[in-house]
C-alpha cells in the first residue's frame, strides 16, 4: 500500500491547479491515464474568459453566463468564478503561460467568442490549453512533492464502508499500472477527482480518447449523487475528414468573421437565428444538424477564405498547419465541418470548495457538475472552472486534518483469469458509442432515448459478466465506465420533460415555466448490482 497527503486522478488543467497550489506542504500522488498532455484542457483552442479590461465588467459576465445557461445556472457560483477571473489569469501569467499580445504590445490581446457582450477571451493564439498545460506540467514534472504516475488508470475509490469500516468517507482508489497488469492500492488523506468529460460516450467527439467519464462513474459507484447529466454540449464545427481525428476548429474562426455554407456555396445561419455565425452554441449546431438531415448530407462547409490571408494565418496557425497538412488551404477555399460532443455540463455535484458527497473526496472541472454551466456552457468559461474551484479544493485541503491511515485491502484477483479475446470489448464500445450518437444526440425523443437505454442495459450486462470473470485491463474500465456514464445521461434525458439549453426533444419543445436541475441518487438497486464483484472488494 502507498500513501499520500492528497491523490489526485487526473492530469488536466484541474488536476495540475490543484497539485500545484498543495504541493508545497503535502506529498501528492497525481495520476494520469496516458501522459501528463493527454487531456481535453490541452486540445482546447479558445482561451480563458475572464473580465480583464475596463469597458467589460464582472456583472456582463456574470449574466453572458446565465443567459447560456438558460434558467439553470447557480448564481452564487456563477459570481464566484467570475469574480475570481482576473486572479486565476494573473496566477498563469506568473507560471509563464505566454498569452498572446496585441500587435503594438500594449497589453494582451482580448478575442470575442458566440454568447460574451464583449472581447474578454485572452488565449494563446489558437492552441491556449496546449500552452497551459504545457508551462503548468513542467512545473508538475520538477516538484519534488509530487509523484507522478502516467499510463495509470483509477479502477474504484476506496470508501469507508467498501473496508467494513463505519462512516462514508473516501479512503483513496485502487489504480491499475497499465505497463505491469498490476493493481496498486494508494491510500490517501483526500481524494481529488480531474478526470475530465465523456465525450468517448459518443461516435464523433472533440475530446481525447481519455475522456471517458471514470471519474463520473467511481463517484457513482462510491455513493456520489449525479446532476444535469443530459446536457451534452456538441461543438457546432469539428472538421470532417478521413484522416483527422475529431479536429475542432475554434469558434474564434466564426468570431473573427468565419462563415457557415452549405455545399453550393449559399450561408444558411442567418435563416436560424437573426445571431447567425455568432449565435450560441447549440443553436448553431442544431442549424447544422437540421441542415444535414433535411439534405441528407455529412457535412456543411465553414469558410473565412474572404478574409486577408495574412490574418487568417496569424490568427489560426494551428488550424491553418493542419487543414494544409490535410489538403486544404483555408486561406482559399472552405472547410467541411459537422458537430461533435464536445463537453459534459453535468457531473459529480459539488459545493464552493468542490466537496462531494462523500467526506474527504473533491471533484473538479468537467467531471463535476457545479452548477456554473447550466443547461449550456459559456465558451471558454470551462479553463476557468478549472481553476477556480481547483484553487478553491487546494485551500480546502490545506486546512484538513491529517486522519492516522488506515490499512486497506489489497486488490484480490485470485478468481479471475486472462481475458480470452478483446473482441467484445471493442465491438460494446463502438456499438455504444454508434447508439448514443444515433439516438441521444443533438435532438432527442422519447422513442429513441428509451431504445438507447435498452440497449445499454444490454450491453452493460455483458460487460458486467465479463468484469466480475476476467483480469482488468485498461479497455476493460473504460468501458464499464462509459456504459455507467451513458445510462446516467439517457436516464437524466428521459427525466427531463421540456427542452432547455443543450436538451432538445422533439417530444417536450416547450421550456417549463421553472428551471430545475435533474439529480440522480445513487440507490440501493446499485449497491444490489455491486454485490456481484465478490472478489473486487
Amino acid at each position: 500500500m502507498q500513501q499520500f497527503d492528497v491523490l489526485i486522478i487526473g492530469s488536466g488543467l484541474a488536476g495540475l491547479t490543484v497539485a500545484l497550489k498543495v504541493a508545497a506542504q503535502k506529498q501528492v500522488c497525481l495520476v494520469s491515464k496516458r501522459t501528463i498532455n493527454d487531456s481535453a484542457s490541452s486540445w482546447a483552442q479558445g482561451g480563458i474568459a475572464a473580465v480583464l479590461n475596463d469597458d467589460d465588467s464582472i456583472e456582463a459576465h456574470i449574466q453572458d453566463t446565465l443567459i447560456a445557461g438558460a434558467g439553470l445556472c447557480d448564481a452564487a457560483v456563477t459570481r464566484l468564478v467570475a469574480e475570481h477571473g482576473r486572479e486565476t489569469v494573473e496566477w498563469l501569467i506568473e507560471q509563464g503561460v505566454p498569452f498572446t499580445r496585441e500587435d503594438d504590445d500594449s497589453g494582451y490581446h482580448l478575442t470575442r467568442e458566440g454568447g460574451h457582450s464583449h472581447r474578454r477571451i485572452i488565449h494563446a493564439a489558437d492552441a491556449t490549453g496546449h500552452a497551459v498545460q504545457k508551462t503548468l506540467a513542467e512545473k508538475v514534472r520538477e516538484h519534488a512533492n509530487i509523484t507522478l504516475m502516467e499510463d495509470h488508470i483509477a479502477v474504484d475509490l476506496i470508501t469507508a464502508e467498501k473496508v467494513g469500516m463505519d462512516g462514508r468517507e473516501c479512503l483513496g482508489a485502487y489504480v491499475l499500472d497499465n505497463a505491469s497488469g498490476k493493481v496498486l492500492t494508494i491510500a490517501a488523506q483526500q481524494t481529488v477527482l480531474a478526470t475530465g468529460g465523456a465525450g468517448k460516450v459518443y461516435q464523433y467527439t472533440t475530446n481525447p480518447d481519455v475522456s471517458t467519464g471514470d471519474g463520473v462513474a467511481m463517484a457513482w459507484r462510491a455513493g456520489c449523487r449525479v446532476a444535469n447529466m443530459e446536457f451534452i454540449q456538441f461543438h457546432p464545427t469539428c472538421l470532417y475528414h478521413q484522416k483527422a481525428k475529431s479536429f475542432l476548429i475554434t469558434e474564434a474562426l466564426r468570431g473573427e468573421g468565419g462563415i457557415l455554407k452549405l455545399p453550393d456555396g449559399s450561408p444558411f445561419m442567418q435563416n436560424h437565428d437573426p445571431r447567425a455565425e455568432l449565435a450560441p452554441r447549440d443553436v448553431v449546431a442544431r442549424a447544422i444538424d437540421f441542415e444535414m438531415k433535411k439534405r441528407g448530407i455529412d457535412y456543411v462547409y465553414l469558410d473565412i477564405s474572404h478574409k486577408p490571408a495574412d490574418f487568417i494565418i496569424a490568427h489560426f496557425p494551428t488550424i491553418y498547419r493542419r487543414c494544409m497538412e490535410l489538403g486544404i488551404d483555408i486561406t482559399k477555399e472552405p472547410m467541411p465541418v459537422v458537430p461533435a460532443v464536445h463537453f459534459s455540463c453535468g457531473g459529480v455535484m459539488t459545493d464552493h470548495q468542490g466537496h462531494t458527497d462523500i467526506p474527504r473526496l473533491y471533484a473538479i472541472g468537467e467531471t463535476a457538475c457545479t452548477g456554473l454551466h447550466g443547461a449550456n456552457r459559456l465558451a471558454s468559461n470551462s479553463l476557468l472552472e478549472c481553476m477556480v474551484f481547483g484553487q478553491a479544493a487546494a485551500q480546502d485541503i490545506l486546512m484538513q486534518e491529517a486522519k492516522p491511515f488506515v490499512t486497506l485491502p489489497y486488490w484480490d484477483e485470485s478468481r479471475v483469469t486472462d481475458a480470452d479475446e478483446e473482441v467484445i470489448i471493442t465491438h460494446n464500445w463502438s456499438e455504444l458509442r454508434r447508439t448514443m450518437w444515433n439516438y441521444v444526440g443533438i435532438v432527442r425523443t422519447n422513442k429513441r432515448l428509451t431504445r438507447a437505454l435498452h440497449r445499454i442495459h444490454l450491453l452493460r450486462d455483458e460487460v458486467h459478466e465479463f468484469y466480475s470473470n476476467f483480469r482488468i485491463s485498461n479497455n476493460l474500465i473504460e468501458l464499464r465506465n462509459l456504459l455507467q456514464v451513458a445510462e446516467l445521461i439517457v436516464k437524466s434525458a428521459i427525466d427531463r420533460k421540456e427542452s432547455r439549453g443543450l436538451h432538445y426533444s422533439k417530444d417536450y419543445p416547450e421550456m417549463l415555466p421553472e428551471a430545475v436541475p435533474t439529480v440522480i441518487e445513487p440507490s440501493n438497486y446499485y449497491s444490489l448490482l455491486d454485490s456481484h464483484h465478490g472478489h473486487h472488494h
